[in-house]
Formats: structure tokens, C-alpha cells, sequence
């Protein structure tokens, strides 16, 4: 397992240990999971963000801290939240990671994140040109998304 992954599944347990609300210490973090402050760092940015339903501030100083909040919101506003979120390009492991998200906060079944991750692969769309694929990526991501509010 990565490092990141550890420090990600350590954060979710946090949060799932406290409610949905983390307060954590980075660098006491780090030293814990024997791993440098800016793995931290750059798994808060990666992997909780507000596009996958979470909120982290941070305060600086001798007594900083990062709170770490998990978003409650409806189904339907967190599908409307990513389709926004994606833009106008769309890379597969963005679109992977985003759909094990939502398939891991309920807003979408295994088999449709399935089904529009297959949609999104590279494979299907090895037809089209290099450059376009993630443009492409991001319109079927988009409108299957929104087909599931339904």
C-alpha cells in the first residue's frame, strides 16, 4: 500500500471515528504514520476536497491545526457539485477516483460508477484522438452522471 493511501485511510478512519469531523496535527501526523509533513499536504488536496464531498481548514501556528469536515449533502446537489466540478476536461484516474467517492458516500451505485467508468476508460475511447480524450472523457462523465439523478 502507498503511502498516501495509508495516510488517506487513516484520515477516513478519523473521520468516521468522530462523527464526520477530524482536527488533526500534521506535522504529529506525519511523525506517526513515518512520513514527511508535505505527504500530508498533498493527500488533504488530492483526496478531500470540496468535489469529494469535504471541507478542510487549516490554522497556522504554534498550537495550527487541519479540521477535516465531511459535507452533508443530498444526493442530487452532490451529482450537480462534481458535474460543475469537472469542467471541461476530465482525466481517467480524476474520473475514477471521484466515482469511488461517490459510490463510497451512497450517492451512486457500484454498478453505475461501473458502467460510466467503463464508459470513460481509455479503451473506449481509443477511437478518438489523444488530445480529445479527456474532453470527450468529460462530456459522457458529465451527462451519464446526470442521467443517474433520474
Amino acid at each position: 500500500m502507498r503511502i498516501s493511501d495509508s495516510v488517506a485511510n487513516y484520515i477516513l478512519e478519523l473521520l468516521n471515528q468522530a462523527g464526520g469531523i477530524a482536527e488533526i496535527q500534521r506535522n504529529e501526523l506525519a511523525s506517526f504514520l513515518g512520513c514527511v509533513p508535505s505527504q500530508i499536504n498533498y493527500v488533504l488536496t488530492s483526496r478531500f476536497t470540496p468535489e469529494q464531498g469535504y471541507l478542510v481548514e487549516s490554522r497556522r501556528g504554534g498550537g495550527g491545526y487541519i479540521r477535516i469536515t465531511r459535507l452533508q449533502i443530498a444526493k442530487a446537489d452532490m451529482i450537480m457539485h462534481v458535474v460543475n466540478a469537472v469542467g471541461d476536461s476530465l482525466d481517467s484516474a480524476t474520473a475514477r477516483t471521484m466515482l469511488e467517492n461517490m459510490v463510497q458516500r451512497g450517492v451512486l451505485e457500484r454498478m453505475a460508477a461501473e458502467l460510466i467508468q467503463a464508459a470513460v476508460s481509455d479503451k473506449s475511447l481509443a477511437a478518438a484522438p489523444k488530445e480529445l480524450r479527456d474532453t470527450v472523457r468529460a462530456m459522457i462523465y458529465k451527462n451519464m452522471l446526470l442521467a443517474t439523478r433520474v
